[in-house]
C-alpha cells in the first residue's frame, strides 16, 4: 500500500520511542495530545488514532489528573517531576498502577511547545510487592518479628472460633487493629465491628452504652436507644480497657458472656446477642483480682483465648516496615509524595524506647509530614525528645544500628526492584560491586534469582 504523500518519514527519535517499553506522549499548550507511542497504546488500550488531538485527561482517566497533575506542575514551574506514582483506568476499565515522569517540550529554538510525559506500567512490580508483603502480613497487620509471626499463624484458627478473645499488651501496641483483623477473618466479617472504650465513660453512661436504654428509664431518656451489644448482632463487639470497669458492671457483663442475654436500662424484657466478644486491657488482671477490683469468675470467662502483643521496643526489626506503611498511608490520605525517610532519621527512631509503642510512632511520622513538605523526612522533622535522646547513643550501639539499617535498606531495595541487583544498587546510590561487597560484609546471601527481567531493569 503506497504511503500517503503528507506522511513524514520516521526519524531516529521516532524509532527509539516506538521500541521502548515505557509509554510516551506529548501535549500542546491546550493539553491536546500531539504524539503517542506504541507502548502508550498497549498500556492504556487506546489506539493512537483515537488519542491524537484529544485532551490527555480524556485518554488517561488518571488519579494524577486535575490538581495532582505532575505535567501541569512541570509546565507551571519548568521543573521536571520524576517517578510520581498513581494509576490509570484503561479503555477496558482495568486499573493499572503507573510511575510518571514529566518534562517541558521545546522546539529546536528552545520555545515551549507543550509537555512530555513518560509512564511505566507497574503491574508486575505491584504484584511482586503484594506477594512479598504477603509473607509479612495478615489482614492489615504487618511484621517481620518472629513473635508477631507466631501470633499471625494462629489468627485464622482463632477467627474461625466463636470463643471470647483476650488481648493484652501495653497501650499503643495495636490491640484494636488485632481485634479488627480477627473480625475480618471470621464468619462475622459481613456484620458490624463495634468498638467501646470502657475507660472513656463513667459507669452509669457505660451501662446504657453497652446495654441500651428505654424511654423514661431516667430523666432525659426521651426515646429508646439500642446499646452496643444490640448493634453488634451478627458481628463483633470489642471492649477495650476492660480492666477499668467497676465490679458492679462486671456482674452484668459476666451474665452477657455466660448466657448471651441482657436487659436494657428501664426494661424488664430480656434481649439476646450473638456478637463475637473480644476484650483488651493494658492492666495486669491477675493483680487486679488479688486487689479485689476485678472478678475472678469474669477473668476466667474472658480468658478463653489470650494473645499478648509485644511492645515495639521488643520488635524493632518491624520499625522500618511500619514507618514505610505510615508514609504510604499519609501520602495517600493527604495527597502527598513524600519519598521516604533518611537513614539518619531512621537511626534515631531505631534507638528510641517507644513507651507509646506503635501509636507514638504513627504520631511521630504524622508530625514529620507537617514539617517536611515534599522532601524526605529528616532529623529536623522529628520530635525534640527523639533527637535529644538519640544524641547520647554510644558508638558501639550506633555501629550495630547502622549495620541493621544497612541490611534492611538493601533487603528492601532488592524486594522493590524484583531482586534486580543493578536496579537495587542504583536506588541505594551505590555501584553494583559495592552492593555485593556490602552484602558479603553483612553476611547476606545473594538472591537465588537476579530479577533482570523485572520491568524496572
Amino acid at each position: 500500500m503506497p504511503k500517503p504523500k503528507n506522511t513524514p518519514s520516521p526519524t531516529p527519535t521516532d524509532a527509539i520511542l516506538e521500541s521502548i517499553s515505557d509509554g510516551v506522549f506529548t501535549v500542546d499548550l491546550e493539553w491536546r495530545i500531539t504524539s503517542f507511542n506504541r507502548a502508550a497504546e498497549e498500556i492504556t488500550g487506546v489506539p493512537r488514532s483515537e488519542a491524537m488531538g484529544r485532551l490527555c485527561s480524556e485518554v488517561f482517566r488518571s488519579s494524577l489528573c486535575g490538581g495532582h497533575c505532575p505535567l501541569q506542575a512541570t509546565l507551571g514551574s519548568g521543573k521536571p517531576h520524576i517517578g510520581t506514582c498513581g494509576y490509570i483506568i484503561t479503555a477496558q476499565g482495568e486499573r493499572i498502577p503507573i510511575s510518571v515522569s514529566t518534562a517541558v517540550f521545546r522546539d529546536e529554538e528552545g520555545r515551549v511547545m507543550g509537555g512530555a510525559e513518560t509512564f511505566r506500567d507497574l503491574s508486575e512490580i505491584d504484584a511482586l510487592k503484594r506477594e512479598l508483603e504477603g509473607r509479612y502480613h495478615v489482614g492489615e497487620l504487618f511484621s517481620r518479628s518472629p513473635r508477631m509471626h507466631a501470633l499471625f499463624t494462629v489468627l485464622p484458627a482463632i477467627a474461625a472460633s466463636p470463643s471470647t478473645v483476650l488481648l493484652t499488651g501495653e497501650t499503643g501496641t495495636g490491640k484494636e487493629l488485632f481485634a479488627r483483623t480477627i473480625h475480618s477473618l471470621s464468619t462475622h466479617s459481613d456484620g458490624p465491628f463495634i468498638a467501646v472504650n470502657c475507660a472513656a465513660l463513667p459507669d452509669t453512661l457505660l451501662e446504657s452504652e453497652l446495654f441500651g436504654v428505654r424511654a423514661g428509664a431516667y430523666t432525659g431518656a426521651n426515646r429508646d436507644r439500642a446499646g452496643r451489644f444490640a448493634q453488634a448482632r451478627g458481628g463483633t463487639i470489642f471492649l477495650d480497657e476492660i480492666g477499668e470497669i467497676s465490679p458492679a458492671l462486671q456482674v452484668r457483663l459476666l451474665r452477657v458472656l455466660q448466657e448471651r442475654t441482657f436487659e436494657p436500662l428501664g426494661s424488664s424484657k430480656t434481649e439476646s446477642t450473638d456478637a463475637r466478644v473480644i476484650v483488651a486491657t493494658n492492666r495486669n488482671l491477675v493483680e487486679l483480682i488479688q486487689s479485689g477490683s476485678f472478678r475472678e469468675d469474669l477473668y476466667y470467662r474472658i480468658n478463653v483465648i489470650r494473645l499478648e502483643l509485644p511492645p515495639l521496643r521488643e520488635r524493632k526489626d518491624d520499625l522500618p516496615l511500619l514507618v514505610d506503611q505510615f508514609i504510604r498511608r499519609f501520602n495517600r490520605v493527604q495527597h502527598r509524595t513524600v519519598p521516604g525517610i533518611s537513614s539518619e532519621a531512621l537511626s534515631l527512631l531505631m534507638v528510641h524506647h517507644w513507651p507509646g509503642n506503635i501509636r507514638e510512632l504513627q504520631n511521630c511520622i504524622e508530625r514529620a509530614f507537617v514539617l517536611c513538605g515534599d522532601g524526605r523526612i529528616d532529623i529536623a522533622h522529628l520530635p525534640e525528645e527523639l533527637t535529644v535522646s538519640g544524641s547520647s547513643v554510644s558508638l558501639g550501639t550506633q555501629s550495630s544500628l547502622h549495620e541493621l539499617l544497612d541490611r534492611q535498606a538493601i533487603q528492601a531495595a532488592l524486594e522493590r526492584s524484583g531482586f534486580n541487583r543493578l536496579v537495587a544498587a542504583r536506588e541505594l546510590g551505590i555501584h553494583k560491586t559495592t552492593l555485593f561487597r556490602r552484602m558479603k560484609r553483612l553476611g547476606m546471601a545473594l538472591p537465588e534469582r537476579d530479577g533482570r527481567s523485572s520491568p524496572k531493569g
